[in-house]
């Protein structure tokens, strides 16, 4: 068990001198603003005044509970208020979090211990008999939000410096047990004023966020609200087309998947008598107030980024970080460029090397090791001076716009010794609407065979076909697929062939398909 370090210091700063985080936890926001929780079953709603006044009463009971600098709290929840209302409580009492994605974490001892965790917060179904000692269920935190009877006090004044980690997150674990990585302050300071930077975020704007908190570049959301006064609504991805209408959004985060299936919504009715135009079936699906989408966590195929931007009218830009390095690039209003995922952000500088390997040096890193990680993993990521080497490959252009080609771990060497980047090629194949992904194999290092995830079931044998033709006409003899296999069932975090970030998961795919991998009579063939 790793026990909590860099406790923040109890030392008080003028408002005007403080880092966004400190503006956060000394005091309440000044402008508008609300917070939205939205269901299938309902939505609950609180101005950004009322949150913080809450989030300082549950944190007087968490202290009452030993909460505090040098302490741990696991959140272990879908999307919600109460999660919103543990976080801002830890971030004001000096307590870190850690975020616990449901579906990979079950509450238990075991892993109250292997996290170093005071108290673990969870909306988990348990017998309140039996509950473990320890835990508090997300059902009893509303009421400990309450007013009490009499004045409430203080708290303890709390300033986060700049190497202090607020949160332990966790990588999306597209292989093996996800790792822990401490996020600094500095770093969430450094991302959030690179962001309002580029885009200005303003009271006008309403941002909607459906992937899980548990990922803390989806927290920034709720401290950009705090900080600027926008209306921020959060949701789960099983509910968010049914809410976006209704919500009418500005900006919406999500990751390429989500947009995939929105485009194919929108074409599907776009074939319908009277439907409109694209423009118009898009906004009926989004709303009418739509300022931009947001991008990133996962590659975006260029064809649905144009279909959004040109078609839609929904200007969709693609960005680029890891959980190591947090956003490093992001296209954006007056600098975009087809392809690339943007400009390097402020306070991020982007190295490429001979290998053609990205690697990211950051003014306020995120952190410089991993935690609760195999020997070794750690050095092979993290450079002794803090760089990080993502493993991807890119370039940048003479404009500085960086281009992501793939996986340095997902190149595939045939037996002639080319050197295949599969990133392309499967893009060529995901490109027809009938594809939802497509992953690359060479089971024999003489050929390519991809594993496709149908758009839906029963899968579109013919469109499969076409596809497969029409990538292999666009590609150079070595990069001809010979075979596609069709899954049985779409890619999802359910059957455990994606990420939490909705990233397919190699490893997983080509264990499920291996027998028809290797047998040469299964699938489509070219």
């Amino acid at each position: 068990m790793t026990a909590p370090t860099a406790a923040p210091t109890a030392v008080p700063a003028a408002p005007e001198s403080l880092s966004p985080l400190n503006r956060l936890v000394t005091a309440a926001p000044t402008a508008g603003g609300r917070i939205h929780a939205a269901r299938l079953d309902g939505t609950r709603s609180l101005s950004l005044g009322e949150l913080y006044e809450r989030a300082g009463r549950l944190a007087h009971h968490l202290r009452a509970l030993g909460i505090g600098p040098g302490t741990r709290i696991g959140i272990l929840a879908a999307n919600s208020l109460e999660w919103v209302l543990l976080d801002l409580a830890a971030l004001r009492l000096g307590a870190q979090t850690a975020g616990l994605e449901p579906g990979k974490f079950t509450p238990s001892r075991e892993l109250m211990d292997r996290y170093g965790l005071t108290l673990l917060c969870t909306d988990q179904p348990t017998d309140p008999a039996a509950r473990l000692p320890g835990t508090l269920s997300t059902d009893d935190v509303w009421a400990l939000t309450e007013p009490g009877d009499g004045p409430e006090e203080p708290l303890p004044p709390v300033t986060w410096a700049e190497r202090d980690v607020t949160t332990i997150k966790f990588t999306s674990g597209s292989t093996g047990v996800p790792k822990g990585l401490g996020a600094t302050a500095g770093s969430i300071d450094s991302s959030l004023e690179a962001v309002q930077e580029i885009f200005g975020h303003n009271p006008d704007d309403h941002l909607f966020v459906f992937l899980p908190l548990s990922l803390l570049q989806q927290r920034y959301w709720v401290y950009s609200a705090l900080l600027h006064g926008h209306d921020v609504t959060l949701t789960t991805y099983e509910a968010a087309f049914a809410t976006l209408r209704r919500v009418r959004p500005t900006v919406v985060m999500g990751v390429p998947a989500f947009y995939e299936t929105a485009r194919r919504q929108i074409e599907a009715r776009r074939r319908r008598p009277g439907a409109g135009s694209a423009r118009q079936v898009a906004q009926a699906l989004f709303g009418d107030r739509i300022r931009y989408l947001w991008t990133g966590s996962a590659p975006a195929a260029p064809a649905m980024v144009r279909f959004f931007t040109e078609e839609a009218g929904l200007p969709l830009f693609e960005g680029y970080g890891l959980n190591e390095t947090c956003i490093v690039t992001k296209n954006h209003p007056g600098a975009h460029r087809e392809g690339s995922v943007g400009r390097v952000v402020r306070g991020k500088q982007v190295l490429i090397g001979e290998d053609g390997v990205i690697s990211v040096r950051s003014a306020h890193p995120v952190g410089d090791h991993y935690e609760y990680a195999a020997p070794g993993d750690s050095e092979k990521v993290f450079m002794p001076d803090g760089t990080v080497r993502t493993g991807d490959i890119g370039h940048l252009d003479e404009d500085g716009f960086l281009f992501v080609h793939g996986r340095a771990d997902d190149v595939i060497v045939l037996d002639n010794g080319k050197k295949i980047v599969v990133r392309p090629v499967e893009e060529r194949m995901k490109a027809d609407p009938a594809i939802a992904e497509c992953v690359l194999f060479s089971p024999t290092q003489t050929d390519l065979v991809a594993v496709v995830s149908p758009a839906a079931l029963p899968a579109d044998t013919d469109a499969v076909t076409a596809a497969l033709a029409a990538a292999n006409a666009a590609g150079t003899p070595d990069e001809r697929i010979s075979r596609v296999i069709v899954a049985d069932e779409p890619f999802s975090i359910a059957n455990g062939l994606l990420t939490s970030q909705y990233k397919p998961k190699r490893p997983a795919i080509q264990s499920a398909y291996a027998h028809r991998l290797h047998n040469q009579e299964a699938g489509i063939h070219a």
